[in-house]
């Protein structure tokens, strides 16, 4: 109960700061500019991809010569909830790109690297890891060679920044 008590005097506090600061700020132009700008702010950093890196890794590294793989591709035009498992499995086949990589000592390394990274840690951050049962697992798509898969993965990513 200390904690509850402790929570609604803070909860009093801000009010009465907001109350006379911020409300007071509201009455007068400058005020109402601040607050107007601050609002607008959040937006305009809201609107950019999350995976706006990933594309520009993407299209790096589509046009080398020295990547050959068959890989797992997913359909584009898949229902739009099996989004998530659609863009997990570009990821995961990234990975497979990522070992050719190493293996053959590939120039374009450090892009795959960074595709792999970003994207990785962007699943993590802003999607669920459940899949509706009606989703098609990876290994269920048909083997594309490399060049179709970065065409297929940059036609998802930028359905997904849409």
């Amino acid at each position: 109960q200390k904690t509850h008590l402790k929570s609604i005097c803070l909860q009093y506090q801000l009010y009465l700061l907001l109350n006379n600061h911020f409300f007071c700020l509201l009455k007068n132009e400058m005020g109402l500019i601040i607050f107007f700008l601050c609002a607008y702010v959040p937006k305009t950093a809201a609107g950019h991809c999350q995976w706006e890196e990933v594309l520009k890794d993407l299209e790096q590294i589509k046009t080398s010569k020295d990547i050959d793989v068959s890989l797992y591709t997913a359909n584009t035009d898949e229902d739009k909830e099996c989004q998530e498992p659609i863009i997990r499995c570009f990821f995961l086949e990234t990975k497979v790109i990522l070992q050719e990589c190493l293996i053959k000592n590939c120039s374009r390394t450090q892009d795959v690297w960074n595709i792999w990274k970003n994207g990785n840690a962007s699943l993590e951050n802003k999607m669920n890891s459940t899949t509706p049962g009606k989703c098609k697992e990876c290994e269920e798509y048909e083997e594309k060679n490399f060049t179709e898969f970065i065409e297929s993965f940059v036609k998802v990513i930028q359905k997904e920044c849409k």
